[in-house]
């Protein structure tokens, strides 16, 4: 059977890491992710998505994400059955990551991305195409 799920979504939240009481590192969090069509209204709506990171992914997520952060994330549906104080069973669906991705490049000190490409080549001036030792163009 095929279990796989891919969302992009914001963290409503930091991430929150524990640990088993074998010393397994585990890390909650949930995601924002906004859904592809308008309502009624003309407004989009937002689900929060619980997910679940384990082990190295957990410390992952704990170490390089925040509130905020835009994330791609990968892993298997997993709906849990558990009664509430009230006695009464309910369900909660969540992912089970398998691997995060960032969403968007990491922003620099100043606020801008980081990651972007500037020309060292001074404006105004015409660079022509670079030539070998022997005069020869390199291709």
């Amino acid at each position: 059977m095929l279990n796989h799920i891919v969302i992009m979504g914001r963290l409503t939240r930091d991430p929150d890491r524990r640990q088993t009481g074998e010393g397994t590192p585990v890390t909650s969090f949930s995601i924002a992710c906004e859904r592809d069509f308008k309502n009624s209204n003309g407004e989009r709506q937002t689900d929060f998505v619980d997910c679940t990171a384990w082990r190295s992914t957990a410390e992952f997520v704990e170490k390089y994400f925040r509130k905020g952060s835009l994330a791609v994330v990968s892993g298997r549906l997993q709906i849990r059955d558990y009664t509430d104080k009230q006695g009464n069973k309910r369900k909660a669906a969540e992912i089970v990551v398998d691997n995060i991705y960032f969403g968007e490049s990491k922003k620099s000190s100043d606020g801008s991305s980081g990651g972007s490409y500037e020309d060292p080549t001074p404006k105004g001036i015409d660079v022509g195409p670079e030539e070998d030792a022997d005069g020869d163009f390199p291709f």
